[in-house]
């Protein structure tokens, strides 16, 4: 996963967030919806995270 500079993040569309309000957690590519459904986890947003990544790549298995 390539780290996200802060004008490629800024460059991003809202579409590619799971909040897109407040640009939080980046889903553009798998690795960086991965990486948000493990940032997520046991927090009370990890709901919202697993619904937008199935949504987006329903062949990431989001069900461990």
């Amino acid at each position: 996963m390539t780290k996200l500079t802060y004008e490629e993040r800024k460059e991003l569309p809202q579409g590619e967030f799971v909040y897109p309000k407040t640009r939080r957690y980046p889903i553009e590519d798998a690795a960086h919806a991965r990486d948000a459904l493990a940032r997520s986890s046991g927090k009370p947003e990890h709901a919202t995270v697993v619904a937008a990544v199935k949504r987006k790549y329903p062949e990431i298995d989001v069900e461990k």
